[in-house]
C-alpha cells in the first residue's frame, strides 16, 4: 500500500463495527509508522513491536468509542504515545521500588551482620571481663556500664579512691590485652565501647 494514501470513511466505518478485514487494512496501513514512533522513543526493536501490538488492541477494543468525524492517524499516535509513557512510569516506579528494596535488604543483611558482630563481641567482652579478679570486674562494671566516677564507686564499695582507680587502670590492662590477642576488630570495639 502506498503511504500517501488515505483511508476511507466506510473503511473506518466498517472497522467501527466489528469488520476485521478493515481492521487488518488500518493495521497494515499504520502499523509501519507507529513501529516508527515508538523506536524514535524506546530505541528497543522488541519493546516497540510490543508497542505497536498494545497500541492496536487498544484501538480493536475501544473501536465503537471512536468518533468517525476525527483523524483516525493522531488518534493512534496518541495511543502509542501514552502506552510508551505507561511504560516508562512503570520502569520508572520499578526501578524505585527495585532500588527502595535493594537498599531495605541491604540494611536488614547490614543490621543483621552488624547485631550478630555486637552480640559475637559482647559475649566476648562479657567472658573476658568474668575472668578478671572479682574486685576489678565491680570496679569496672560500675565504670563503664553504670557510668560511676570514682568517687561513687569508692563509696558504694567502701574503697578509697585510690584502690578503685588501680583497680580500674589494672583491669583494662587486663582487657585491653586479651582484646589484642584476638583480632583487631575486637580492640577496636574495646576501644570504642570500653
Amino acid at each position: 500500500m502506498l503511504p500517501f494514501r488515505t483511508l476511507s470513511n466506510e473503511l473506518i466505518q466498517s472497522y467501527r463495527e466489528g469488520d476485521e478485514a478493515a481492521f487488518r487494512e488500518i493495521y497494515e496501513f499504520y502499523a509501519p509508522r507507529i513501529s516508527r514512533f515508538a523506536y524514535s522513543f524506546l530505541k528497543d526493536k522488541a519493546q516497540s513491536e510490543e508497542i505497536v501490538q498494545e497500541t492496536f488492541i487498544s484501538l480493536w477494543e475501544n473501536r465503537q468509542k471512536f468518533n468517525q468525524d476525527k483523524a483516525l492517524e493522531p488518534y493512534l499516535f496518541t495511543i502509542c504515545k501514552r502506552l510508551i509513557l505507561d511504560g516508562f512510569r512503570k520502569a520508572t516506579s520499578t526501578n524505585l521500588l527495585r532500588e527502595k528494596l535493594l537498599l531495605k535488604i541491604s540494611q536488614i543483611h547490614n543490621e543483621t551482620e552488624d547485631g550478630i558482630i555486637l552480640s559475637d563481641l559482647m559475649g566476648f567482652a562479657e567472658s573476658a571481663i568474668k575472668e578478671l579478679p572479682k574486685q576489678q570486674q565491680i570496679v569496672f562494671r560500675l565504670s563503664r556500664f553504670e557510668g560511676l566516677s570514682y568517687e561513687e564507686i569508692a563509696e558504694r564499695l567502701n574503697l578509697s579512691k585510690n584502690t578503685v582507680k588501680n583497680h580500674l587502670v589494672v583491669a583494662v590492662k587486663t582487657l585491653r590485652t586479651q582484646f589484642s590477642n584476638q583480632e583487631i576488630i575486637y580492640l577496636l570495639f574495646f576501644v570504642l565501647f570500653f
